[in-house]
This record gives structure tokens, sequence and C-alpha cells, in this order.
């Protein structure tokens, strides 16, 4: 499928537009991410419609807590990815290079995706497992007839896309799950191999201010990396300032993987130190993710701190809003609640 993205340069060179690497990609070459390659002046991309991984999730695997809790979604993703991140639990796929083993993927169209969706009863599709920004076309078409359908959509992301291709997804996805991996260069450069993250935080705060996506952040928290004090303060400084205080933000425990194997998991102490700190900044919402049995996974009201959701991993047990509002002090709760 010829990708929608990218400028054509001399030499039948192609300078791709689908992420901020804008990779400058030679005649019979691929770009960073691998999923792209220039073939006589022309883009194409190497995954529409290759599905590496498919099943039926519950939102809060997302992790999504403020948008239809205990709902379930077809999730789906691919191969390749614009991050190398070292301890990602996704390598297989992510870090793969399309093309390479055909019995990774299979292919599914997009009338197959949604009829697919509809048939497992499910709320909405998810892209996701790996960076849904490099599957714009077939997450475009796939989402256009998902909103015919009356399913939701959403984007499991690192943000790290360009505005014109968020923009062009943009009228078509309903939520925005962001992840923040930090809140430095440093940080970014050792996980993502990036310096500059701003166009991250440039397409979250677009996502919800211009095309009114329901969004949610995730930092997962890595010992060394990123776990810095002033660091974390950082990111709940910032989603409290351009995204609001009621946005959710997830702090999840980092596990040994890949590189980073002997890294050592997150202290919950530090997880719970972070989740203070970002209430004292004017957060309302802080969840701890990846400890089962953490109360910090549950749901209270921001103004009566009554328990509203409260949650076992992916499961919800307990559901006490009614009409999107507190059953105790009548407080209407962020999100969308059935």
């Amino acid at each position: 499928m010829e990708a929608l993205l990218y400028e054509r340069l001399e030499d039948d060179k192609v300078r791709c537009a689908a992420c901020p690497r804008r990779c400058v990609i030679e005649n019979g070459k691929r770009g960073y991410c691998f999923t792209r390659e220039n073939r006589a002046g022309k883009l194409y991309s190497l995954i529409y419609g290759q599905v590496a991984s498919i099943s039926v999730n519950p939102i809060e695997k997302k992790p999504v807590f403020h948008f239809y809790p205990g709902s379930h979604w077809l999730s789906l993703g691919s191969l390749g990815c614009n991050f190398r991140c070292p301890g990602c639990q996704n390598w297989e796929i992510s870090h793969a290079k399309p093309g390479e083993d055909t019995k990774q993927t299979s292919y599914i169209s997009p009338e197959d995706l949604v009829s697919l969706a509809k048939r497992y009863d499910c709320l909405g599709i998810c892209w996701t497992f790996n960076e849904p920004a490099l599957w714009l076309e077939y997450a475009l078409a796939g989402a256009k007839l998902a909103k015919e359908q009356r399913l939701y959509t959403n984007y499991v992301t690192n943000g790290y896309m360009t505005q014109e291709a968020l923009d062009i997804i943009g009228p078509y996805l309903d939520v925005f799950r962001v992840d923040l991996k930090g809140f430095s260069g440093t940080s970014y450069n050792r996980i993502g191999h990036i310096t500059d993250f701003s166009p991250i935080l440039d397409a979250t705060k677009r996502a919800k201010d211009r095309w009114g996506m329901h969004v949610e952040m995730v930092t997962n928290v890595i010992p060394g990396f990123n776990d810095d004090e002033t660091e974390l303060e950082g990111v709940a400084n910032w989603i409290c300032t351009e995204l609001g205080c009621y946005t959710p933000w997830h702090l999840t425990r980092f596990y040994p993987h890949l590189e980073l194997s002997r890294v050592s998991p997150t202290p919950t102490i530090t997880l719970e130190k972070a989740r203070k700190r970002a209430y004292e900044r004017g957060l309302k919402y802080v969840y701890i993710g990846n400890v089962p049995g953490h109360l910090a996974e549950n749901t209270y009201c921001h103004q009566c701190q009554q328990l509203l959701i409260e949650r076992h991993v992916f499961d919800v047990v307990k559901y006490r809003i009614k009409d999107g509002c507190c059953p105790g002090c009548g407080a209407r709760i962020p999100g969308k609640f059935a």
C-alpha cells in the first residue's frame, strides 16, 4: 500500500512524514522502523493489514480506566516500531522487520476486522502491541469503518507521530492512550533513542484539545532510567497543566526483560511515593499498575474519596458509578461510563 505521508526528493529519494524522525530513504531502502520502503521513488507500507497479534482484551489491560470500564475490545498489532526500547515486552513483533518471516503475520482486511469486533461483542477496536502510528493507512481504513458501525476506537501509542499523521486519524479516534517514558532528553535517549520528546507532548495535547479524544497516560517506571523524583514530578506537572488535573496517569511497575533483564523490578515504594507527589501537584486520578492487589488499582471519587471501582489485575470486581457520578457525593467522574 502506498504510504499516505511522504515527500519525493531528488535521485528517487523520499522523506517519510509518519513520525518525527522524518527518515530520508534511498531507493530500495527502508526507514528506521523497517515498515516503509522506497520503491523507485514511491514510499510503500509493508504492513497494511498484516496482523501479528490479535485478541479480545478488557480495556483495563491497555490500561485505560475511565472509558467504559469492564468493556472488551478487539486488540491487534503488527510488526515494527519507531523506538527500540531495551526492555520492550513485545520485542518479538515491535523489533521485527516485516517480510523476514512470512509466518509472523496474517492478512485481515479492514472489513473483516470490523466484522470480528462485532462478532465478539467488542465495544471497540484497539491498535496496540506495536506502534500504531506506523500502521496509519490500515488503522485509518479500519477506524472509518468502525465509526460507521458505531464502534469505538483506541490508539495505544508512544505518541511519537507527526501532526500530519495525527490529523489524518484524529477524526476517527476516541481514545489516545500514551506512554510517556520520561521527562528528559537523557531518559528518552536511553529508552527510545530520541533526545527531543516534545513531539510526543504536542501530539498528546493536540489529540485532546483539537480532536477531543479521551487521553490517559502511562509511565513505566524503570529503576535507574526514569525513576528520578524530579523527572516524575515533571511528568505530573505537565499532565496537570497541559491536559488537566482529571487526566488519569498510570504508574506501572517495570519487570526485567530483554536487554534490561538484569534491572530489578520497580520497588512498590517508588511508585507509591511518585503517586503521592502527583496528588500533591494536583492530579486527581493516579494509578499503580503491575502490582496485583494494590489499592491504587481502584478508582476513588476525587471529591469524597469513596471507592467507585474495585479492580483486581484486569477485572472489575465492584462498580458503583451511577449515571457517570459518585453515588455518595454526586460528583461527576471524568471519562465515559456505562
